[in-house]
């Protein structure tokens, strides 16, 4: 009984932490499907209603492709700068590396708020104007470290004899990275531009500073029309972001093998 004490206490931990993560989830969710006119869990009925009343306001529609164009230019240009980061750091040796490591990832240490002041009071220093390039610059700079992270665990184990060897056949830089280098670390960089869109999908700190009557995402749009409604038509909303997070998490699990990437490079 002594042995098993302890996988019974840490079963028990486990199971409510899960609890506990996914309790949110499912309340948002199931509310959305209530049939009456206000948020209420659990739900008094089913209905898909307030998913087809998202048709009656082009507002959530147009923040919605808001959001994902910001998220796919973010996860775009994520990708590369922390591609091309991660080469740089794991293969080569120079002057302040350390320090330029650290400050590539010290907007995941500095608090949102203080981030999107900061980046508020630099916009209006230059003269730049709110626009989506705006947000998605300030969404590559939270981005940036998740896909340095996955794409440095995939450089870590890489075999560079193969690459010296493409070379020593007369093979070019970039033929050698793209037809060699790139098709090893593709999970990595995969994985890392996917969180680069959800970060940016997700974000409502940011967005919320940097915004105007054009520029408005999805969670702004989500917060904005709180101060004046309560209706469940803001759990379908949120249950839409929390399907597009979860299909996306899954895929990058599954088909990618993120987590056993994070547990290789944890060794």
């Amino acid at each position: 009984m002594k042995k098993r004490l302890p996988k019974i206490l840490l079963n028990f931990v486990c199971t409510l932490t899960y609890i506990f993560l996914l309790a949110p989830i499912i309340v948002i969710l199931s509310s959305s499907l209530t049939k009456t006119e206000y948020i209420v869990f659990p739900p008094e009925g089913l209905t898909l209603r307030w998913y087809t009343e998202l048709i009656n306001h082009p507002e959530f529609m147009e923040s919605l492709m808001l959001s994902v164009t910001v998220a796919l230019g973010t996860a775009l240009i994520s990708m590369v700068i922390g591609t091309l980061a991660s080469l740089a750091v794991v293969r080569h040796e120079f002057a302040a590396k350390a320090l330029i490591v650290q400050l590539i990832g010290s907007p995941l240490l500095i608090p949102s708020v203080v981030f999107a002041v900061a980046l508020l009071q630099f916009y209006s220093w230059i003269g730049m104007a709110t626009s989506p390039f705006a947000l998605i610059i300030g969404h590559v700079i939270i981005s940036v470290p998740f896909v340095m992270r996955l794409v440095v665990a995939s450089l870590v184990g890489f075999n560079q004899s193969i690459e010296q060897a493409a070379m020593n056949l007369g093979a070019s830089n970039s033929r050698v990275f793209f037809q060699i280098t790139l098709p090893v670390i593709k999970s990595g960089v995969i994985g890392g531009a996917i969180f680069a869109f959800i970060t940016s999908f997700d974000d409502l700190t940011i967005a919320l500073f940097i915004i105007s009557t054009d520029v408005v995402t999805l969670p702004v749009r989500i917060f904005t029309y709180m101060q004046y409604q309560y209706d469940p038509i803001i759990t379908s909303v949120s249950s839409v972001i929390i399907i597009i997070t979860i299909v996306l998490m899954i895929f990058i699990e599954r088909i990618l093998g993120v987590g056993k990437m994070f547990a290789s490079s944890g060794k």
